[in-house]
């Protein structure tokens, strides 16, 4: 008996109190609703979908595991113990899995707007926009010309490249809805993101005048120069980091071969293997620093401009304490000689000039510390700083060393790759400048 052919639903009420109480956190009385649904109809398997969730908020995988496994055999085709199951599998790093199960949901619910919305969600955050893309389409496809669906396909068409379709639905977008703010900005990143911000510069001007005090717009105006921006506003990357923070140490440490925070974990430790030492980790992310450095005897704080970020961070139970607040103002606003390390890993690259960076951390640094960031290289016969198109900054090393130096620290360099993008090596140093004792 599956969970939609119990008679009269008997265990409806328990099941709605079950759910409100896993949200809640209150998982003792989530588990009395589910056992005493269970006795109630031991085959019902929105009981076992539950008890996945269940387990999944009490941290309990092999259980949580065993509950949707069982949910699936219970109810093969039963599209929300599949979804819930395959969001499971999303969280847990089982990203084939989950692509799997989504999949069949929507061929088994080919045309329920929530399971297509659900499905396009899933496969943003694992990173597939092909995916996403098929689905938006075959969404338009049952509703054409919905909005929302042809804004998300704008956006995933702009980030992989497809041009040319990206701008026509941009404009008829905007042509339709001209005073819809949201709409211009993403016309707005949609021709930087092709190579043509001078395009972008008539919206640029309708929507300073509604909002003349947004960083973003003076960013995406100094583009249209056809000049660099010395900084890059937090709000451009902010929601990207958030959308991504369920998914991001995955999507960098396997599919990007990202090594850096273990580099970094290994050398500190080597050196002060005692960890008797305090850390600032600004731009802490997920926390793949702290969680390679294990507990520490000194405090560990992470600096984050996202709060979803920092959330994943948390869950590693080894920094001491957080600061949600961009770079920066966390140089800017930190007492003098306070900590023996500061590190900042693949995150210079969304900062851009380096001057009010280096001598702040110097000023934080106490006597012996060391100073501990990476770049991603520009050339040395070229500028000191470059916009790239993939909107990350490119420092040159020579540079990079003269601004240590000028500060006081003592460089020292390792060229390397920082990771790996669609197969191809991103070069970059890390730097680890000491203050004098």
């Amino acid at each position: 008996m599956s969970a939609i052919s119990i008679p009269a639903d008997i265990n409806r009420k328990l099941l709605e109190m079950a759910r409100q109480q896993i949200m809640q956190g209150n998982l003792k009385k989530a588990a009395q609703a589910l056992n005493k649904a269970h006795r109630q109809a031991p085959h019902d398997a929105r009981v076992f979908m539950l008890g996945g969730l269940l387990a999944d908020k009490a941290n309990n995988p092999a259980k949580a595991e065993e509950s949707f496994q069982r949910c699936l055999e219970m109810a093969p085709m039963w599209g929300p113990g599949l979804l819930e199951y395959a969001m499971y599998s999303a969280r847990s790093g089982e990203t084939d899995r989950a692509i799997e199960l989504a999949e069949k949901v929507a061929r088994i619910e080919p045309r329920n707007p929530q399971v297509l919305a659900a499905v396009v969600d899933l496969a943003h955050a694992v990173g597939n926009l092909d995916m996403a893309i098929n689905h938006l389409r075959r969404g338009l496809e049952l509703h054409p010309g919905d909005a929302v669906l042809r804004r998300y396909l704008a956006v995933d068409l702009s980030i992989t490249q497809q041009h040319a379709e990206a701008t026509m639905l941009w404009d008829t977008l905007v042509l339709e809805r001209p005073d819809e703010a949201e709409l211009r900005y993403g016309r707005i990143k949609a021709c930087a993101a092709r190579g043509e911000p001078a395009a972008a510069m008539p919206d640029i001007l309708v929507l300073r005048e509604k909002f003349p005090e947004d960083p973003t717009l003076d960013y995406y105006a100094t583009l249209a120069r056809g000049e660099v921006p010395s900084s890059q506003p937090v709000e451009v990357h902010q929601s990207m980091f958030n959308k991504m923070a369920g998914q991001f140490d995955q999507h960098l440490v396997r599919g990007l071969q990202y090594q850096l925070p273990k580099l970094v974990a290994d050398q500190l430790i080597e050196q002060r293997p005692d960890k008797d030492f305090n850390l600032l980790d600004l731009g802490c992310g997920t926390g793949l620093l702290g969680a390679c450095l294990g507990p520490m005897k000194g405090y560990l704080i992470g600096v984050d401009s996202s709060l979803a970020m920092i959330e994943q961070a948390a869950q590693h139970n080894v920094y001491d304490r957080f600061h949600h607040v961009d770079l920066l103002k966390a140089l800017r606003d930190t007492p003098e000689e306070q900590y023996e390390v500061l590190t900042s890993l693949d995150v210079l690259i969304y900062v851009g000039d380096l001057q009010p960076v280096i001598p702040n951390a110097a000023r934080i640094l106490k006597a012996g510390g060391s100073f501990i960031f990476s770049c991603e290289a520009a050339p040395e016969d070229g500028p000191d700083l470059l916009l790239q198109g993939s909107h990350r900054y490119a420092h040159k090393l020579s540079h990079v060393e003269e601004l240590c130096r000028q500060a006081g620290l003592v460089p020292s360099k390792q060229e390397l790759v920082l990771r790996m993008e669609a197969g191809t090596p991103v070069q970059g140093f890390l730097i680890t400048a000491n203050k004098p004792a």
